[in-house]
């Protein structure tokens, strides 16, 4: 079986939402300085690097993270390479992808792959995206999952729409994917958000794996 390590890595060099906290990793305990094992202190806000929305990030009645199905998390998803000239994934986009029948979790692997090595730690905002029409189309073609590789599913500054349609519609976001090293086609994910009381998301680790 082939595993592809779809998450980033989170340290100082990992870009952020602005406004959100960067991400802040050190040690209090260091056996070099005499302490019995080295010990680090995590600061970082729930929607660094690789991470699962909840509901509850865009509804107020919305389900927690530490609620969401495990079934929704792990499963059979297919990958969808979106040309480079695209801005938006739209209704247009989405309907002409080439999203095979009943797919339930699909991954957009966008030009902001590249951005992760290319750009360094510099937020980039005109990442590609998806927006209230594409999120509607995807809602209606009954998908339950939905990835994109930058950190945000809509687009800078238009958050809210997309947001607020998938999410009512109960389809688990993953959001800060690194989708450079995987191909297009079907997959089986496992994607398991940190188990936070009460947060409306948490970072993930995020695997692809096929046999063969």
């Amino acid at each position: 079986m082939q595993i592809w390590d779809v998450s980033v890595t989170v340290d100082q060099n990992l870009p952020i939402w602005p406004g959100n906290p960067p991400a802040d990793i050190h040690r209090v305990n260091k056996i070099e300085d005499g302490a019995n094992s080295n010990v680090s202190d995590i600061n970082m806000g729930a929607h660094t690097g690789t991470h699962v929305d909840a509901p509850f990030h865009f509804l107020m009645e919305g389900a927690k993270v530490d609620t969401l199905s495990l079934e929704v998390l792990i499963g059979t998803a297919e990958v969808i390479q979106v040309a480079d000239s695209v801005n938006v994934l739209d209704r247009q986009v989405v309907e002409a992808a080439s999203i095979p029948p009943g797919t339930t979790r699909v991954l957009f692997k966008t030009r902001n792959s590249s951005y992760w090595a290319k750009f360094g730690s510099a937020f980039q905002p005109d990442f590609v995206a998806v927006d209230a029409s594409g999120a509607q189309a995807l809602v209606e073609r009954g998908v339950k999952l939905v990835g994109i590789d930058y950190l945000s599913i809509a687009p800078y500054k238009q958050s809210r729409p997309a947001h607020e349609t998938l999410l009512a519609a109960s389809v688990v976001i993953i959001e800060g994917l690194n989708l450079s090293a995987v191909q297009p086609g079907q997959y089986q994910l496992a994607c398991l958000p940190v188990k936070l009381g009460g947060a409306e998301g948490a970072p993930a680790r995020a695997v692809l794996m096929r046999n063969g």
